[in-house]
């Protein structure tokens, strides 16, 4: 498609992506913008970053570039560095699919383990995903080069896999069908049927794709502006059973829609504070997810006879330990979830000078947006949201009468002096680990 029949112009193109366009095109080499840029110039959205196909090898890449780094053993790629800019770079790659290649494509049970093949531009194309995310700009001549018949599907609103065997793409790359439910949401598109069909019964092969990859796929479902969407979908097609099996659990067991309520309350403040473009934080949308099965998990340890400091620990760490099997979570965002659960029993006492202190705790705000969430779902007694809320915006002498009332409300009568006891330090054991857990937290 020539340059006046379509809507691209270089204007709306990153200035650094233009750069490593036009510097391939002065080396001898092929250039082309590539993949979701492509796609969303045309919707009229802004891309939120530009990737780059060329007939360069990534080594040929790093010669003609001295801020590149090449990254990736499954698809070698060049990451070319302008700031805080990434613009990433791929060879086209070659097909179709065989078993051969001396190591250079690695294929095994029909999934893709390797591919470092090289070839031309049309076999590049048909080797990606969907067909809207196979379209090309080319930096020659402005033009858009269109192998699958993306165009036709972007009139049509339609996402649709590249090839006609829908299970064998799936099989080649289980995670399209995380992204099939992505780009579904934040598109806008109806699944093309023969697409959506396999993703009902293929929801299994996920347990293939290694942990630390499906929560980069996680992150990017759930922090887009379009959570709760992605939530409804991967819950329909049976894809969500298969990455948080424990929270499905919960969530087929409901008890007075709790605890859908919670889950879709805090789903929903993600989308708002992305669509009012304020930070989010993704220790604290684990910490809504899994909430659920840690709560009954704690309810179960404290009949158990466990104090509360405690029960809390043994329920974090089981949970989240049976979660990093399926979706890998790291370490810098696990410990900020446990910190907000293990907040959550602590902000039950409001007497004395414990409020004070917690009220200066570097997680305190986290843990009482996540108290407002379990007040807004009928989990907790709004009346607890509420005095904390009051808390935070009163003065200091505001602030002592209100531990004070809590705390004379309900004193027990002295004994007379003589026959007092020196406070035991077992009398403080819950406090004393739960600080405890929030200083291996802060560690």
């Amino acid at each position: 498609m020539p340059r006046p029949e379509h809507s691209i112009s270089r204007a709306n193109i990153s200035a650094h992506a233009l750069k490593v366009l036009y510097r391939l095109k002065q080396s001898g080499y092929q250039a082309y913008l590539v993949g979701g840029g492509v796609r969303d110039l045309l919707l009229g959205h802004e891309p939120k970053d530009f990737d780059v196909a060329t007939d360069a090898r990534p080594e040929e890449v790093r010669a003609v570039f001295r801020n590149c780094r090449l990254i990736g053993r499954r698809f070698r790629l060049a990451h070319v560095f302008f700031g805080p800019e990434i613009v990433e770079v791929a060879t086209f790659r070659a097909g179709p699919l065989t078993d051969g290649d001396e190591g250079a494509r690695q294929i095994e049970n029909g999934m893709i383990l390797r591919d470092n093949v090289y070839g031309s531009l049309a076999e590049d194309a048909l080797r990606r995903d969907f067909t809207v995310n196979a379209l090309y700009y080319n930096i020659e001549d402005f033009s858009l080069v269109d192998y699958a018949g993306g165009l036709d599907d972007i009139a049509a609103g339609r996402l649709r896999l590249i090839g006609q065997d829908a299970v064998a793409r799936y099989r080649e790359d289980p995670v399209r069908m995380l992204r099939a439910v992505r780009f579904a949401c934040k598109l806008g598109f109806v699944i093309d049927p023969s697409c959506e069909g396999p993703l009902f019964e293929l929801a299994p092969w996920l347990h293939e794709v290694p942990p630390a990859r499906l929560f980069e796929e996680i992150l990017k479902l759930f922090q887009a502006g379009y959570a709760l969407s992605a939530f409804e979908k991967l819950r329909h097609y049976g894809l969500f059973a298969e990455l948080f099996p424990d929270i499905e659990a919960c969530l087929a067991e409901e008890e007075q829609g709790f605890p859908i309520t919670f889950v879709n309350r805090g789903l929903d403040n993600t989308d708002r504070r992305v669509q009012d473009g304020k930070p989010i934080a993704p220790f604290f949308l684990l910490a809504v997810l899994l909430w659920e099965p840690v709560r009954r998990e704690y309810q179960r340890l404290l009949e158990a006879g466990h104090r509360e400091a405690e029960a809390m620990a043994l329920a974090a760490g089981t949970i989240a330990g049976r979660q990093q099997r399926r979706v890998a979570i790291p370490k810098r965002f696990g410990l900020p979830m446990r910190e907000i659960w293990a907040l959550q029993p602590a902000l039950e006492r409001r007497r004395g000078k414990r409020p004070l202190a917690l009220i200066q705790h570097p997680r305190f705000r986290a843990a009482y947006d996540f108290l407002l969430l379990r007040a807004e779902s009928g989990e907790v007694d709004p009346e607890l949201a509420h005095w904390w809320t009051q808390f935070q915006h009163v003065n200091s002498s505001e602030r002592a009468a209100m531990t004070a009332e809590r705390k004379s409300a309900g004193r027990r009568k002295r004994r007379p002096r003589k026959t007092r006891k020196a406070k035991q330090p077992e009398a403080r054991g819950g406090e004393a680990a739960l600080s405890g857990q929030v200083a291996e937290s802060q560690d």
